[in-house]
């Protein structure tokens, strides 16, 4: 053979060796990735199959909160949610456009491309049938639902534009009971066959300034004010030096280090000096916190704000989620008391106070919190159930019950009156969190409750009331909203 054909032979077995190294890595390597429609949705041809299949049920309990029912048009199945409003930022939606919520990342699941559910396509390859989708439960406890979701729709109290969010937490499993945000919307309509009255309404919610579309329980990161000073108490007892009924500084105004600023305490009783740690609780006495917090020192209050979940994020059944802050940078003594009564630049979700209260109650154990309880196949047999995972111990037991104890009597004696429930044990801590003067500010109720060997956690947030700031408190405002979740949970 002459060298020019050598030549010729050995490039085109390089072109061939290139285009076999190609076609492996497409059909084999990125053929899942290339397939996903939510990374690319210029794929239509995809996209049109998953819409026209029949993708499998998200589960509360035993009813189906979304579905593929049978249509007559080229998509074959419409999705469908029932209970569209109150499981919106749960179950999301699934578009011929996008999706959000369980629907996003529970997708290959529901759509039946799983690896999983092999079986299950093999079957229906075999028997020349559609593939089926497989079936996603969820932890959520359709009472508590039902109660968060009353608690901040049906209250007229609070205004019919109304933002905010409950999030209710199985403190020994991490198993989420409910999740609500406010305002909400309509998944139904963004799941329509009639894809320009998908695309009208999805511009609509963008361009509302509410955000109907965000998820507060989770995306949402606001200053928790007086419900953090549970964090500060923890890392206070932490030391060995203090427990519940340890003397700390009271008095009624606090003058922030190096500043000429007094803050009070709302004319509560918070005493002349001295106060216990409960009283301090009780009352939610600014002084006490602000003084604990620069004599702690910022590394111990940002350790034990970590220990909890500040700084990262836990939940990984829903995008979006938003870390909740605890300053890492080093802070002036003016600013750094102020975080003790959770304000400066802490800022957190309804789930991560969520997730502070059910430490305190796991014995200082903070679980990952979930929401996909089992994974299902058409048939309905179990592929795959959460396990519960560790995340931390945010504080030691000892801690833990000094916490409970103070949580109790902030509920039997001081600004949480409004959680008790007879017959069970709760504890609370409310709080209303200041962002700027013109703004609204923030009511904040965190709670639990106890009995025969039931338990919940709960945190409520309202971000915007039509009262006037003189009206919103935590404990008026979101503390019914906690009891109803905790007693459709315990009862």
């Amino acid at each position: 053979m002459n060298k020019p054909i050598r030549t010729m032979a050995i490039f085109c077995m390089l072109l061939f060796m290139a285009l076999l190294a190609n076609v492996t890595y497409l059909q084999y390597i990125a053929a899942d990735d290339l397939n996903d429609a939510s990374k690319h949705p210029e794929n239509r041809r995809v996209i049109e199959a998953a819409f026209s299949r029949e993708r499998g049920a998200i589960l509360v309990g035993r009813n189906a909160v979304a579905e593929s029912k049978a249509s007559d048009d080229k998509y074959k199945f419409q999705r469908a949610y029932s209970n569209p409003f109150m499981y919106a930022h749960v179950t999301g939606w699934f578009s011929y456009y996008s999706q959000s919520g369980i629907e996003n990342t529970q997708n290959s699941v529901l759509s039946g491309d799983d690896s999983r559910l092999f079986v299950s396509r093999l079957v229906d390859l075999v028997n020349n049938a559609s593939p089926k989708g497989g079936t996603v439960e969820l932890t959520i406890d359709p009472d508590a639902q039902q109660a968060a979701f009353d608690g901040l729709f049906k209250n007229p109290g609070l205004g019919s534009d109304v933002q905010g969010a409950v999030v209710a937490l199985e403190p020994s499993t991490g198993k989420i009971l409910a999740m609500v945000s406010a305002p909400t919307f309509n998944p139904n309509k963004l799941a329509s066959h009639d894809l320009d009255k998908v695309e009208a309404e999805d511009k609509k919610l963008n361009k509302r300034e509410d955000e109907p579309k965000l998820n507060r329980a989770i995306a949402t990161t606001l200053p928790p004010g007086s419900v953090f000073k549970l964090v500060t108490a923890s890392a206070a007892i932490e030391t060995g030096d203090y427990d519940a009924d340890s003397m700390v500084p009271g008095g009624p105004s606090y003058t922030l280090p190096h500043t000429s600023t007094s803050i009070g305490n709302g004319g509560r009783s918070c005493g002349t000096d001295k106060i216990t740690m409960t009283q301090a609780l009780e009352q939610s006495c600014n002084t006490t916190f602000l003084a604990l917090a620069n004599e702690l020192g910022q590394d111990k209050m940002l350790r034990q704000a970590e220990a909890y979940g500040f700084n990262d994020t836990s939940l990984e059944d829903l995008k979006g989620q938003a870390a909740s802050v605890y300053p890492t940078e080093d802070l002036e003594d003016s600013y750094l008391a102020q975080t003790g009564m959770g304000q400066y630049d802490v800022r957190a979700t309804p789930l991560q106070m969520a997730m502070v209260v059910s430490g305190i109650v796991n014995d200082g154990v903070v679980m990952r919190p979930y929401l996909v309880d089992e994974v299902r196949s058409p048939d309905l047999d179990v592929l795959d159930k959460t396990s519960t995972e560790e995340l931390s111990e945010a504080v030691g037991s000892d801690t833990a019950h000094e916490l409970r104890k103070m949580m109790v009597s902030v509920v039997e004696h001081g600004t949480a009156g409004v959680a008790l429930i007879p017959g069970a044990e709760v504890g609370a801590k409310t709080g209303t969190a200041e962002n700027c003067s013109e703004c609204n500010d923030y009511a904040w109720f965190v709670s639990y409750a106890d009995k025969d060997d039931k338990q919940v956690a709960v945190a409520v947030m309202l971000q915007k009331v039509q009262l006037s700031n003189a009206e919103i408190a935590g404990g008026k405002l979101a503390g019914p909203i906690a009891k109803a979740v905790m007693e459709a949970v315990i009862d």
